[in-house]
């Protein structure tokens, strides 16, 4: 049977918009980081695809290397796009990135000109896409000039193959020098993906400030420490977790459901269930608080924690008593 979105898909979701831009992104995003790749369930995904897009979550956010293996997220994306979103690509923001490890020899990974254009080729033939909506530069490149890579963005732009660029995990300093290169070669950074969390703040040191003063927006990822932020580990850690398999570079490091933690996870939770959300909900919320936060990413595995994840927009505001308690209990 056809897929068919639902008409009602724009009726709950905010729109904020990206930096200076013209784009908008819905507040909450869907990263497909883990279980879109071949060894997961296809099926699975392409019902949490469908109903992430039924509910206004317009962006889809990849990479190159996600999987696992590396590449095949964009496959079961391309897939899942031919069979059923291809309709609906005017209104979808599909964004993928390079910059880690994907193929043997000097050119397959970090900031090159050559591995750049080479990569983003390869994910479009994976995607089945013509161009992408915002290509990212994933990680700095200590050894290769910021001017090659911040030109092979502008290049891109140029070929049609992206519309917009971004970067990610790069330092404020270096926010501010890559803003001003794109700046002069008139395409704008419009986009930087940060990790953060109520547990994992880096962001709140500069970088959030450089990225207002620039006009760019910025995209939130492991927004719940890679479920730390959930009733998941409150009672030790769970055969079924990410944590238990040690599965990828995105499993949850044991070491920090420590007893310490846990119990800040626990007075965070009490506090959530005073608003009226579960722990996941207000994790979501405390970062979209922020009107400098354009989107935040989630990773889910069930179709069910999407449905969840999306009431924490029913309540993204906080009194101060609130702030100040969930500060203490994280100091």
């Amino acid at each position: 049977m056809n897929y068919t979105a639902s008409p009602q898909r724009y009726q709950d979701m905010e729109y904020r918009r990206c930096g200076k831009s013209g784009l908008k992104l819905p507040a909450l995003s869907l990263g497909l980081w883990h279980n879109f790749g071949g060894i997961d369930n296809f099926e699975n995904a392409r019902t949490i695809l469908k109903l992430a897009f039924d509910n206004g979550v317009t962006h889809i956010d990849l990479a190159n290397n996600y999987g696992p293996p590396a590449g095949s997220a964009e496959e079961t994306f391309g897939q899942v796009f031919q069979k059923d979103l291809k309709p609906y690509r005017d209104e979808l923001v599909i964004t993928t990135k390079a910059g880690y490890y994907m193929w043997e020899g000097p050119y397959g990974e970090w900031g090159s000109k050559k591995y750049l254009v080479s990569s983003l080729d390869q994910s479009l033939k994976r995607m089945g896409l013509d161009y992408v909506d915002i290509f990212y530069h994933h990680r700095p490149d200590p050894e290769t000039p910021l001017e090659e890579t911040m030109s092979a963005l502008d290049l891109i732009v140029r070929q049609g193959k992206a519309l917009y660029v971004g970067i990610s995990n790069y330092s404020a300093a270096d926010t501010e020098k890559a803003a001003k290169i794109l700046k002069e070669l008139g395409t704008p950074c419009i986009i930087h993906q940060a990790k953060y969390s109520m547990f994992d703040r880096w962001v709140e040191g500069g970088l959030l400030d450089v990225l207002e003063a620039n006009g760019v927006g910025c995209v939130a990822f492991s927004p719940l420490a890679q479920g730390l932020l959930s009733n998941k580990y409150i009672k030790g850690i769970p055969a079924d977790s990410r944590a238990a398999s040690g599965r990828g570079n995105g499993a949850i490091e044991e070491n920090r459901i420590t007893e310490e933690n846990v119990n800040k996870v626990i007075k965070l939770n009490d506090l959530a269930v005073k608003r009226g959300q579960n722990l996941a909900q207000m994790a979501l919320s405390w970062i979209l608080k922020d009107p400098r936060i354009t989107s935040v990413i989630l990773g889910v595995s069930k179709p069910q924690q999407l449905t969840d994840s999306l009431q924490c927009l029913k309540n993204t505001s906080f009194d101060e008593a609130e702030l100040q308690e969930i500060n203490s209990i994280l100091a």
